[in-house]
């Protein structure tokens, strides 16, 4: 009885309503109107307006279909932050040295976070010449093979919960039929490669870290330069190859058991 008591003493009921309210759209698809919301969680509509409200507001929750309300990612994104990261980074470091070694370019690791691609670990070339980018750089999830890959391999509806967040955080129009064809094509080849829009003369080779669902957690690519003073450096076909093969070790550390694309 005591145990209830201090249970009871130190409840805070606006803060279990709003994470009542986040566990049970976590566990549904296509969103619950406020009035399902209620029904399911036996309380008044109006005790959620404001608590739903609040949760729009600060990004947790969205309200795609006018109607209906939806988990954001921006919790994934939180949880991206923390211990599961630091994890990630660690069992991808000594893969991407070796990868650097092998293909002479340098490489970098990628995650979605609160709307933006974010670098959370990068390799340099071993040699003079290659493209880096700075750890914790920002970068487009619609002109980067990074942002593609991170894309491409999530559901249709988490893209479109992934590119809703983007364009609340940056000025870029929404994107055409092509480009989701295009994101659609990549998830059936396996990987991306593009001619970077941001350097002349780079191609951006990308590839998906899949978790155990087979979803991508993270994006390893390489800004892929020829390198003429280096003639028996790999082409951008063996680099390819030699990324798929980095990443598929790399996924199968994360828990996945799918195979990827040769």
């Amino acid at each position: 009885m005591a145990g209830d008591e201090d249970d009871d003493r130190y409840r805070a009921p606006a803060l279990d309503k709003g994470l009542d309210i986040l566990e049970l759209l976590a566990g549904v698809d296509g969103g619950l109107t406020q009035a399902e919301i209620a029904k399911k969680l036996d309380r008044s509509p109006n005790e959620f307006y404001r608590m739903l409200d609040r949760l729009v507001r600060r990004g947790y929750v969205t309200r795609p279909d006018g109607d209906r309300y939806s988990l954001t990612l921006k919790l994934f994104g939180l949880a991206q932050l923390h211990a599961p990261v630091r994890r990630l980074v660690s069992y991808a470091t000594p893969l991407m040295r070796e990868l650097a070694e092998t293909s002479q370019q340098a490489n970098q690791l990628v995650v979605f976070d609160r709307g933006s691609a974010v670098v959370i670990a990068q390799q340099e070339a071993p040699d003079y010449w290659g493209i880096s980018i700075r750890v914790g750089s920002h970068i487009s999830l619609f002109d980067t093979g990074s942002g593609h890959v991170l894309l491409a391999f999530r559901s249709p509806e988490e893209r479109q919960m992934m590119i809703s967040e983007h364009l609340r955080s940056t000025d870029k129009p929404p994107q055409s039929p092509e480009f989701f064809a295009r994101l659609d094509q990549i998830r059936e080849r396996g990987y991306e490669m593009m001619a970077s829009m941001q350097t002349a003369g780079v191609f951006n080779l990308s590839t998906p870290v899949l978790g155990s669902d087979g979803k991508a957690i993270a994006a390893l690519s390489i800004p892929y330069i020829t390198l003429v003073n280096a003639p028996q450096a790999p082409d951008i076909t063996r680099t390819t190859e030699l990324l798929l093969a980095a990443t598929e070790k790399l996924s199968q550390l994360a828990g996945s058991t799918v195979k990827q694309a040769k």
